[in-house]
């Protein structure tokens, strides 16, 4: 062995550095290898949203929860199946008991965070929270990584903003509470350039923040370090084969592995293998994300489960050099998503990880991939759509490559679209039927706290309906894209990783994406892959700290 630690940690996601920071305050040697350039991972490039039940946040906010009002929900929206086996009963407990002491752990290291005061779990339920179980970083100066920060992946949100307040930033041409949040935001813009900081948000504040603390305690982190291998001596995983500037270094780890090396929803032959139908175009994850780490543990005896089930996000694919438009909020009024024989067959305002399901499942039936998101010019005109502000100025290249269609009619927005277009009509004013009297008959649209929450909040009612009636109509082609895979390397209450017949691989533990998620097939709500991808990690730390 050229070199040896105590720990390896494999991958640089958020749940890396908690773990570093953990055995480091626990004096063990920590070595984090990432593979890229940049350190950060998906978590960087995301919202950075954690979903932790009964955090501490909630209690300051005087927020109800308990151990087991949130036990109760998972019980009720993941529950016990075979088929499941990292969202078995007694990982669900584990990680409700172990979430928010990782969450104190955190703070107690100096890391700050909070919780968004209204991001509701995602279904109705016994002991859902309508506040929501949210945590998020707070705002981070970038300029405090010194010589790393511009090892640090970028965010997606270039602005001083926390989240909720971006989340009020398409609503500052109707509403004077979003102008003053858009004042604050351009304030500390300002402020940040008298000062020399530079604040960031979301995903890269919390990998910030993570990073620096680690980097602080002692962990080494090396980047462009792509293990290749892992090294097993008689039943248990004592390091790795790391490639390094052109050579193969061994590096011994002599209290274990962690893997949090992403899943493989850019990996196309897998995803044939195990979602066939599903495209790596689709995902709005980093192209480093192939689950070569996933397979590895394979080759070294590891059980692998769930790997049918991903994190689903709405998208489309127009033309040009970043192609995917992540988010479609089809939770709006004024808009259905149908199917492309002009059918409608989902609750628009449901989970993303439910809405790009439906439209597989939908497209086993009966084409549905791509399927189209139909609005009038209400919806055009009042939210954003693809990213792009309220208002009837679109890109040219949409429309060019019929990403977005555009007509005077229903019937001529059908036809363009290659539907039948009394269909369409049909369609539409079944849905405006409903939606005037402020109810969806078909789907139940608009009858849970996140439907609301996620619908129009200057609306005084029904704030995810509205009739589609106003010409010119528009249909944007919409795909099942995802934040990333949910399934991956079994692992038990201990972040440790399993044989097929249950038994432990001694020496190798797992969290994140390249494990089977403890969500099973749903995201219970907001951030429900980094919370447990951090509270796994953590649990590893403590296994590896108990024990040696």
């Amino acid at each position: 062995m050229s070199e040896t630690f105590d720990f390896v940690i494999v991958g640089s996601g958020a749940g890396s550095f908690c773990a570093a920071l953990a055995l480091r305050q626990a004096g063990k040697s920590v070595l984090v290898l990432e593979k890229a350039e940049l350190v950060g991972g998906t978590t960087a490039t995301s919202g950075g949203v954690m979903w932790i039940p009964n955090n501490r946040f909630m209690k300051e906010a005087g927020v109800a929860d308990s151990r087991e009002q949130a036990i109760a929900y998972l019980d009720a929206v993941v529950g016990d199946r075979p088929e499941m086996p990292g969202a078995s009963r007694e990982r669900r407990l584990a990680f409700v008991d172990a979430a928010p002491k990782m969450i104190d752990f955190l703070v107690e290291q100096g890391i700050r965070l909070r919780r968004i005061p209204s991001y509701p779990d995602h279904y109705k339920a016994p002991g859902e929270s309508v506040p929501g179980r949210t945590v998020v970083s707070e705002l981070y100066d970038l300029k405090q990584l010194g010589a790393w920060k511009d090892k640090l992946r970028p965010g997606f949100l270039p602005l001083p903003a926390n989240l909720d307040e971006a989340m009020q930033l398409p609503l500052m041409k109707r509403s004077k509470a979003a102008k003053k949040v858009l004042l604050r935001i351009i304030g500390r813009a300002i402020a940040d350039k008298f000062t020399g900081k530079q604040r960031v948000t979301a995903g890269q504040a919390l990998q910030a923040q993570m990073l620096n603390a680690a980097l602080k305690a002692g962990a080494e982190v090396r980047t462009q370090s792509p293990v290749r291998q892992l090294i097993v001596e008689g039943d248990r995983v004592t390091g790795v084969v790391v490639s390094r500037e052109a050579a193969e270094q061994r590096i011994a780890a002599r209290l274990g592995v962690l893997i949090n090396a992403g899943g493989f929803a850019r990996n196309q032959r897998m995803l044939d293998q195990y979602m066939p139908g599903v495209k790596a175009e689709w995902s709005s994850v980093i192209e480093e994300d192939l689950g070569e780490l996933i397979e590895e543990g394979q080759r070294v005896g590891a059980a692998v489960a769930q790997m049918d089930q991903r994190i689903g996000m709405q998208i489309t694919l127009p033309p040009g050099a970043q192609r995917v438009k992540p988010n479609l909020d089809t939770s709006k009024p004024h808009c259905i998503v149908v199917d492309q024989g002009g059918l409608r067959y989902m609750r628009e305002s449901g989970a993303p990880t439910d809405i790009c399901r439906k439209m597989l499942e939908r497209n086993r039936q009966t084409p549905a991939v791509p399927s189209y998101m139909i609005v009038d010019s209400q919806y055009i005109n009042t939210y954003m759509l693809a990213g792009s502000m309220p208002g009837p100025k679109k890109p040219q290249a949409w429309f060019d490559s019929k990403t977005l269609r555009k007509a005077d009619t229903l019937e001529a927005l059908a036809a363009d679209c290659g539907i039948d277009p009394a269909t369409l009509r049909a369609t539409v004013e079944r849905y405006n039927e409903g939606a005037r009297r402020g109810v969806d008959d078909e789907f139940h649209r608009g009858e849970h706290s996140f439907d609301d929450w996620s619908g129009d909040p200057l609306k005084p009612d029904a704030k995810t309906l509205g009739p589609i009636e106003q010409g010119p109509f528009y249909a944007m082609t919409i795909y099942p894209g995802d934040v990333s895979t949910f399934g991956g390397l079994v692992t038990d209450a201990h972040a440790r990783v399993l044989r097929p017949d249950g038994s432990v691989i001694a020496g190798l533990y797992a969290t994140g994406t390249s494990t089977a998620s403890v969500m099973g097939s749903v995201e219970g709500g907001p951030g429900g892959s980094i919370g447990p991808t951090m509270t796994w990690a953590y649990l590893a730390a403590q296994h590896v700290i108990s024990t040696n």
